[in-house]
This record gives C-alpha cells, structure tokens and sequence, in this order.
C-alpha cells in the first residue's frame, strides 16, 4: 500500500455546491453509509464530526473522497465515500474506525448505523446537452434484485430509456451495484426539487419507467435506507427510530477530495 498522503496535500474541502465526480475511474469500490440522528439539529454536527476526524490527520491514497449528504427530512447523514478498493477500507475499519466513532458518539449521542453497503458504479447517465447548472437536489431510489444478472438488466434498462427520453431537470443518474448482487442504488442529480417532483407526479417518463422497471424478473423497489440499527452496539434501548423515506431526497453538505481527479492533460 502506498504511504499516507499527508493531510496538508493534494486535499480540498468544499462547502459550496459542488458535488463529487461520481463517475472518476479510479473509484473502484463506493462506500454508502447512512447515520441516522436522533433529532435534524444534530445533521450537521454529526457530518462535520465525521470530516473533521478525516481533515486533520493522514489519509491512506486509497481513499479518494468523502461526501456528506444531508437528507430533507432531517433524518440522517449519507457518507458517500470512493476508495480504490475494499482491502485499503477494511484495514481502516479494523485499525482507525474504533476510535473515530468513540469520539463521534462521546459528542453526539443517540447515532444509528445501519451499516454500509459497497457498490461499485456500474453505469451512468448523462444529458447529451448538458444544462449547465449544479444539481442542488440529490435523490436516491433503490432497488433489491436477485443477483447480478438482474443488477445489470435494471441498470441498462433505465439509462437506455432515460437517454431516449432526455428529462427535463436530470443531470445524471448513476447506477451503482452492491457487490453481493442484492441491491442497485440510483445516485440521481437533479437541477432542483421541483424538476423531481414535476418528473414524479407529472411525468410521462416516470410511467415508462415504471412500467419498464415493472417487467423485469428479480427487481422490486426497496428502502434506501433502513432504520434498525445494526448491532446492538448501536443502542436499540435508544429513541424509536424515525419513519424514513423510501426514495430520500439529499442536499450536499460538503465534499472532502483526498485524491483530485486527473484530468487528461496529467498524463498517465
């Protein structure tokens, strides 16, 4: 494994509206977790705890960026992070994480975590005339399948039906499939809620897509994220957990990018 990049190196936090590259190559796992707070005014707190830890102290090369979303309905924090690879994750789990969370949890009481999930993005779509405008609105529909061949159906057939159809509002909808075969997530970038919401209630698209996502064998829409925490490490004694989402709705908090993205004028 390549040395720790130092902390004052090659690292930007952002907390302007600026979302993370989800389709940088280099990504070759995702890390989703989301951390579900016990009331919306510990969301901010909570992510900011967690950028914190990783901001001021050495970062393996393997992790590339962390970014934390903040759900609308004041639920939860999603920790979306890009790695090169799982090996380079779990030994930070095994050696770092302990005592990264102790702290967090000394300060905030009352955090449940699900547990993360590894994806790897698998496709990705984009308009052919880009509008030109940042997402403001991050939106996360997902599904349970029946392995990998119905991981793959469901991913081709949404982008090849959203590139015919061309959303007003949609920036990019980026397919990400859990490694177990179990799970596709639909990381999708909108212009702004009420585009989404247009598309949702009004749409002709969402009926076709609907009805195409409908006929496929192994697929069923599923909840983003779940509430019961994973261990009872997690304190299940705790405050009921809150009625979520199914399809939770996201705003960018901030971006940490250990690694920047090579553009192609770096060379190899």
């Amino acid at each position: 494994m390549p040395p720790p990049t130092e902390f004052t190196k090659l690292t930007e936090l952002t907390d302007f509206p600026d979302f993370p590259d989800f389709r940088r190559d280099d990504a070759g796992t995702v890390l989703l977790s989301p951390w579900i707070v016990p009331d919306a005014a510990f969301q901010r707190p909570a992510a900011d705890s967690v950028l914190a830890e990783w901001e001021h102290r050495q970062r393996p090369d393997a992790m590339l960026s962390l970014t934390a979303f903040l759900s609308t309905d004041g639920s939860h924090v999603l920790h979306y992070a890009q790695w090169t690879d799982d090996d380079a994750h779990r030994e930070w789990g095994r050696t770092r994480r302990p005592a990264v969370v102790g702290r967090i949890d000394a300060a905030i009481p009352g955090i449940r975590r699900p547990g993360l999930v590894r994806y790897r993005r698998y496709r990705s779509y984009v308009p052919q005339r880009p509008v030109g405008r940042r997402p403001a609105l991050l939106v996360t529909p997902a599904f349970a399948t029946a392995g990998a061949d119905a991981q793959r159906a469901l991913a081709d057939t949404v982008v090849d039906l959203l590139t015919r159809e061309q959303v007003p509002g949609l920036l990019g909808a980026h397919f990400h499939l859990s490694q177990d075969g179990k799970r596709v997530l639909n990381v999708a970038e909108w212009t702004d809620t009420s585009a989404w919401r247009e598309f949702v209630d009004h749409g002709a698209s969402a009926r076709l897509l609907r009805a195409a996502v409908d006929a496929l064998a192994g697929v069923t829409p599923a909840p983003a994220v779940l509430a019961q925490p994973a261990t009872a490490a997690d304190d299940p004694g705790g405050p009921e957990a809150p009625q979520l989402p199914a399809v939770p709705r996201y705003q960018l908090h901030k971006s940490l990018i250990n690694i920047p993205v090579r553009t192609p004028n770096e060379g190899t």
